[in-house]
């Protein structure tokens, strides 16, 4: 199929629900004017559509190749992972006194969804690459800075994250790579990591590891990782390429999907290199403290995965839409002769069910994008915590949620198909297949929700939440304010309303028990942990759709008859009636995990 960037819900979700104008305001980014925006959306709009898409099914039918160590990408990756280089792509929302473009991450997420829904598999690498450009930036030493980041930021190298060992999987205190000091300040690191995306591959010059391991004296457990980085070749002092560091990609892993992107095996210190036995690593930062350095790219890849999530959503809808309005199959209800299946009711709720998830998760992820810019570019520092407090609360909705909204979506797509969705000739089962990563890889949704109780409503005592109340309750009430002047959609405002009021009232339930019984049944808490995650993800994109559906009724009040906005008050009446009443039952869930504890124990399970 052919993959169309929709510019048009772009745009209406970064000036409507994302304050694209506000956040052009904030100190740093007052070159970028609303048409330079404009100008940058349609470019990358082309480019994915044009370079990136149309390697989507080539990556899944002839994925990267693994032979004696080296890997070879599926061909026309690498082309078009120059062409994305060249065109600055990489550098986008990275800061321009470091060599990036210095764009709003608002901007960023645009362009991380588009390249994400052209080509998920593809889009890994640079997604990683970010990861590794914000920590070194972050916490690099400034001759890590001056060494690494050029290059990451011109695409001319790449990043990995090197997090995952065979014995540690999600546990990171199990980590048993050994980084040993050496007299010249570098340190030798021996040990396997798994699952490690494009940990080699063929599309750059160098490939630059951040990679967890212990040092001989480190504490056990978390306590005593630090952060290192390895370059798959030695950097001389003028920037240019050495002798080939002993990291050696001793086998691929078969996946499910995401055939294109090259997952590797990789070994530390197997003497396959040319610097002798032991890879050559530097030292990130401080010795033990690896894991809060780590968790800057983790969390920047958090976020990213959720928006991949979107666009594989993305994706997946716009190829059962056009299949729905080609298939022509069954009479219409009313009688008379075969219609396209967009046409029967059921099919109807189907993609309307795949627009709303899809685009309220948008709406949502880019309202979080554009809290970040304001988290770090606010002139106030008291506005600048608050906007980094809410920043952190809603990541993991964003990462969660996302995810798992595209399993229900892509799903959707293939039912759309029917049996010809199970046939992988369509190219329907590769969306589903794709996304069923997302929920698992740079933590699951458990981790997600774990994090999301113990670090953004416990330590707080719910004080994000009790802060977004009142925000939410504002827009209950425009809602009622624009339905009680009447109208053609006064019935719809209602429900939209009414929808909503119970909603929040469902996450004040579920966040009022958390914070009765974390301290006398901290597993009945938790075991409500992903229920109450997807009860708020389901809360705050219905708030974005409602929102959403306020500024298209005042545009159509007023005389504009655009169908988009037709489109998008109908869309979001829909998530009200059909996606928002989960959240009472989610939230009967979280309530109810005392009295279904005694039922989970080892023994009955």
């Amino acid at each position: 199929m052919t993959y169309r960037v929709p510019t048009q819900d772009i745009r209406f979700a970064l000036k409507e629900l994302a304050d694209l104008p506000g956040v052009l305001e904030l100190p740093g980014f007052e070159d970028f004017s609303a048409e330079l925006i404009d100008a940058i959306i349609d470019e990358n709009a082309r480019f994915v559509e044009q370079e990136v898409a149309p390697l989507n099914r080539a990556g899944d039918q002839n994925g990267a190749k693994w032979n004696d160590g080296v890997v070879t990408t599926t061909p026309g990756f690498k082309k078009a992972f120059e062409e994305f280089a060249k065109a600055g792509w990489q550098g986008l929302q990275h800061e321009a006194e470091l060599g990036g473009q210095g764009l709003p991450k608002l901007i960023g997420a645009v362009a991380c969804e588009n390249i994400n829904a052209a080509n998920l598999a593809f889009s890994l690498c640079p997604l990683l690459t970010d990861g590794v450009i914000e920590a070194v930036s972050m916490v690099g030493s400034d001759e890590q800075k001056e060494r690494f980041l050029p290059p990451l930021l011109e695409g001319r190298w790449t990043g990995t994250m090197n997090l995952t060992e065979p014995q540690a999987g999600s546990d990171l205190a199990q980590v048993a790579s050994r980084a040993v000091p050496q007299d010249d300040g570098s340190y030798r690191i021996s040990g396997q990591k798994i699952f490690i995306t494009y940990g080699e591959h063929d599309m750059a010059e160098n490939i630059v590891h951040l990679v967890l391991a212990r040092t001989p004296d480190a504490p056990a457990g978390v306590k005593g990782i630090s952060l290192f980085i390895v370059p798959k070749f030695m950097v001389k002092d003028d920037g240019s390429l050495g002798a080939r560091n002993d990291v050696w990609c001793a086998s691929l892993e078969h996946k499910l999907g995401i055939h294109g992107s090259p997952t590797a095996v990789l070994l530390y210190g197997s003497g396959k290199g040319d610097v002798g036995e032991g890879a050559v690593g530097y030292l990130v930062g401080k010795e033990n403290e690896g894991l809060k350095y780590m968790f800057i790219m983790m969390n920047a890849a958090r976020y990213a995965v959720g928006v991949q999530g979107i666009a594989v959503a993305e994706r997946a809808f716009q190829q059962a839409l056009d299949y729905a309005n080609d298939r022509v199959q069954g009479a219409p209800l009313t009688g008379g002769k075969a219609v396209s299946i967009a046409h029967h009711p059921d099919v109807q709720r189907m993609l309307v069910q795949m627009r709303a998830l899809t685009e309220g998760s948008r709406a949502l992820a880019y309202f979080a994008a554009g809290v970040n810019d304001k988290a770090r570019h606010s002139a106030d520092e008291n506005a600048r915590k608050r906007y980094q407090a809410l920043y952190e609360f809603l990541v993991p909705v964003v990462k969660g949620f996302s995810t798992e909204m595209s399993l229900e979506v892509t799903s959707l797509g293939v039912q759309v198909h029917g049996g010809m969705g199970f046939i992988e000739e369509t190219g329907a089962a590769q969306h589903y297949r794709d996304s069923r990563i997302l929920p698992i890889y740079e933590g699951t949704t458990a981790i997600q929700a774990n994090d999301f109780i113990g670090r953004k409503v416990l330590r707080d005592a719910g004080a994000v939440i009790q802060g977004l109340a009142p925000e939410l309750g504002a827009t209950v009430a425009k809602l009622r304010e624009r339905a009680a002047q009447g109208g053609e959609h006064k019935a719809a405002l209602t429900l939209i309303a009414d929808r909503l009021e119970a909603g929040v009232k469902s996450v004040e339930r579920a966040a009022m028990f958390t914070l009765m019984n974390a301290q006398k049944d901290l597993p009945a808490v938790f075991l409500g942990s992903v229920p109450f995650l997807m009860l708020s993800g389901y809360v705050l994109t219905g708030w974005q759709m409602a929102r959403a559906a306020l500024a298209a009724e005042k545009a159509l009040s007023e005389g504009d008859q655009d169908p988009f906005l037709r489109r998008k008050l109908s869309t979001s009446v829909f998530f009200a009636s059909h996606l928002l009443p989960r959240a009472n039952a989610l939230a009967q869930s979280v309530a109810d995990g005392a009295e279904l504890m005694p039922y989970l124990t080892t023994e009955l399970l």
